[in-house]
């Protein structure tokens, strides 16, 4: 090896971010097993490589003895003073033995373990790049599809997007521009492996981070989301600025802001309602766009019974109990609906019980009495 290699270790730690050092404490390993490799030596050498030169040489380390058993190993201590006056018992000399054609194997090695190195260096920037980005958005290209994924190109590497994890009635081709969420990202042998979802919530938050930069700057909080992807979502917001609206912030002018969120989501109808620390007063919230008349919290069940009126009970409970279900998933609570002339009539249930009771009592209060007079 000569010095435009060294120059060439120098131009790779500029473009891939990999360190000379760490290459040539690579190759100097390599060169280990390859000399003992190559020239069935059992000796414990050290290679060095000038890191200004790219000279190569060997050196055997023999520790310093009384009796040497193994030569290969061990140096009398008078053999080692020969070599200089200062080694003692115990220390180590190392005596250059480099081969006559050790270079063209060391050129080999070199080439070898530096490819190995570039790769797995890329692989691990890669790996490192992406894993601080779980949780985030994504543009990517597709480039191509099998029976359970998308392929998508993400530039610096390509990340899957389980056909499961597509919204309903979705179907991507080659070329295909296509925005996703990070799920996780994993080691492999064959490098980082990034998932892709269009179907998780944290998309949905994401986006309205993207679109709304009132949420972007911590003015506007989101504090929960839910999905039933492609179809309906909800999304509770909190103002710490009593000047900002927080659902208006969301809609934005004319409804622009939520208007290229739902776009991007195919039409995914979206209800952004306020949050609450009053927990009757986010539940009728959560229940948007019904109107709700009266909430109950029923803190042992972890449940709140709602009433509505009784042409929005349908509303309130949505097409095959989505909006039910939707509200439930973003408080938190189970959510038991009714409409007001059910709740009237478990109402008058409730008293006309009360009153059959009573009259019970009075009646035994008699009979009683009667038994006591005879």
């Amino acid at each position: 090896m000569n010095v435009e290699f060294i120059e060439a270790l120098n131009q790779l730690e500029k473009e891939k971010g990999i360190s000379k050092d760490i290459l040539i404490e690579a190759i100097e390993a390599a060169l280990i097993s390859g000399y003992k490799r190559n020239f069935h030596s059992a000796q414990n050498v050290r290679v060095d490589i000038d890191r200004d030169s790219g000279q190569v040489r060997v050196y055997a380390r023999k520790a310093v003895v009384e009796e040497v058993l193994d030569p290969r190993l061990e140096i009398s201590l008078e053999a080692a003073k020969e070599i200089h006056h200062s080694y003692e018992l115990d220390d180590i000399v190392e005596i250059e033995v480099t081969p006559a054609d050790f270079g063209r194997i060391a050129a080999q090695t070199a080439k070898q373990v530096v490819t190995q190195r570039i790769r797995e260096a890329e692989r691990s920037i890669v790996y490192e790049e992406f894993v601080d980005r779980e949780d985030d958005i994504v543009t990517g290209i597709v480039q191509r599809t099998d029976t359970r994924y998308y392929y998508v190109d993400l530039g610096r590497t390509e990340a899957l997007l389980p056909h499961a994890e597509a919204m309903p009635g979705e179907k991507f081709q080659h070329g295909d521009r296509v925005k996703a969420y990070i799920t996780k990202v994993e080691k492999s042998t064959k490098g980082p492996q990034v998932f892709l979802s269009r179907t998780h919530p944290g998309l949905l938050k994401r986006l309205f981070e993207l679109e709304v930069p009132e949420i972007y700057d911590g003015t506007v909080e989101i504090k929960s989301v839910t999905r039933e992807a492609g179809q309906r979502s909800k999304i509770a917001v909190h103002s710490h600025d009593a000047d900002v609206d927080p659902v208006g912030a969301c809609v934005g002018h004319r409804g622009l802001r939520v208007q290229t969120i739902v776009k991007e989501l195919r039409g995914e109808k979206i209800d952004i309602v306020r949050y609450s620390d009053d927990l009757k007063e986010f539940v009728s919230n959560a229940l948007s766009p019904s109107k709700v008349v009266h909430v109950d919290i029923i803190e042992r069940e972890k449940m709140a019974r709602v009433v509505v009126p009784d042409h929005q009970l349908s509303l309130a409970i949505g097409k095959e109990g989505q909006n039910a279900r939707l509200a439930a998933k973003l408080v938190g609570w189970k959510i038991d609906i009714k409409n007001e002339s059910e709740f009237d009539a478990s109402a008058h249930q409730v008293e006309d019980e009360k009153s059959d009771d009573e009259g019970e009592e009075v009646t035994a209060s008699l009979a009683i009495e009667k038994e006591l007079e005879s």
